[in-house]
């Protein structure tokens, strides 16, 4: 199957909605009242009306709004993001220093999400109706209503504080000044709480749509010729059923992905982790418009490149189906 045709399309298609987001994410951050100018100003302690005509000019922001548009899509266009109004750094500088962290701690929760949620997914599936069943469908419910930023600090309470197990915020014990194997220990103790936050919404999810794509499956014909061939319950649940059943998973677990790059915000905040899920909150208190924009471009590229490579692997995974349709 020659998917290089579909690639190119969805690059293209990437691209256009880049755009599209840029100057949507543009005219709605304009809406706002006030502008970065009183924001400095007011941060300096200097709101003298001459620096702050100033600052607009210094920044473009007494210029028409179709004229910022046009001067901003030309800076993005040549990979310039703006310099951020409050740090005073390039804006591609300071995401990518924290984009890091971000895909680590998704990352760490996706891969605990899927492997426990199929676990449970399929132990509820060999015995429908049972005590086990309903038991891991009323966990599966109880983490998919309970709020993130509740479980986060409940989380923090038992964990960091009465059973002191785990450290509370940040992604490296302060002044430890750890090297090599140390550091990764120490980073990934700190991942535990706000990684375990997060990937329980997302557990109860696959946990539920396991059981279901394996009950589906269960009744095939094929499955029911492995049986009748003398194969054991467990290969038949393991090599015919789950294997079937995971096709579906494909093309959530992908979809899973894109949220988390976007969606990870109040956890990130409340366990004080440096991602872009923090760094968004400050842009936003601090009307900090070229980082905010900045996050929204880089958010959009990376959710649309999640999409394909989500559409691609659903093609290997199954091969009936065929890009583009």
């Amino acid at each position: 199957m020659n998917r290089l045709p579909f690639i190119a399309a969805r690059l293209v298609k990437t691209v256009l909605v880049t755009i599209a987001v840029v100057v949507l994410s543009f005219f709605l951050i304009r809406l706002a009242p006030g502008d970065a100018a009183t924001v400095m100003a007011g941060q300096s302690g200097y709101a003298d009306e001459a620096f702050m005509k100033s600052l607009r000019a210094e920044y473009g922001l007494d210029k028409p709004l179709p004229v910022q548009l046009a001067r901003y899509l030309g800076a993005v266009a040549h990979g310039d993001l703006g310099t951020s109004y409050v740090r005073r750094q390039p804006v591609l500088d300071v995401i990518l220093e924290r984009l890091p962290n971000t895909l680590l701690l998704d990352a760490f929760a996706l891969v605990v999400a899927v492997a426990g949620g199929v676990w449970l997914g399929g132990l509820a599936a060999r015995r429908p109706g049972s005590i086990g069943d309903a038991a891991v469908t009323m966990l599966a419910m109880l983490f998919y209503a309970v709020p993130q930023f509740w479980l986060g600090m409940m989380a923090v309470l038992v964990f960091a504080v009465w059973l002191a197990w785990l450290p509370p915020f940040g992604i490296e014990t302060m002044g430890a000044d750890f090297t090599g194997l140390a550091r990764l220990g120490d980073v990934a103790r700190h991942m535990i709480l706000p990684g375990m936050t997060l990937a329980l919404y997302f557990l109860a999810s696959y946990a539920r749509l396991t059981r279901t794509a394996m009950l589906e499956v269960a009744d095939a014909d094929f499955v029911k010729t492995a049986r009748a061939k003398g194969i054991s319950e467990r290969q038949v649940a393991r090599r015919h059923v789950l294997r079937n059943a995971l096709v579906p998973l494909v093309t959530y677990a992908g979809l899973q992905a894109s949220i988390l790059v976007g969606g990870s915000v109040l956890v990130e905040n409340v366990f004080s982790w440096p991602g872009i899920g923090t760094l968004a909150y400050d842009a936003v208190t601090a009307r900090d418009n070229p980082l905010l924009l900045g996050i929204f471009i880089v958010t959009a590229i990376l959710v649309s490149l999640f999409n394909l490579a989500t559409d691609i692997a659903y093609s290997i995974a199954d091969p009936r189906a065929e890009l583009g349709r």
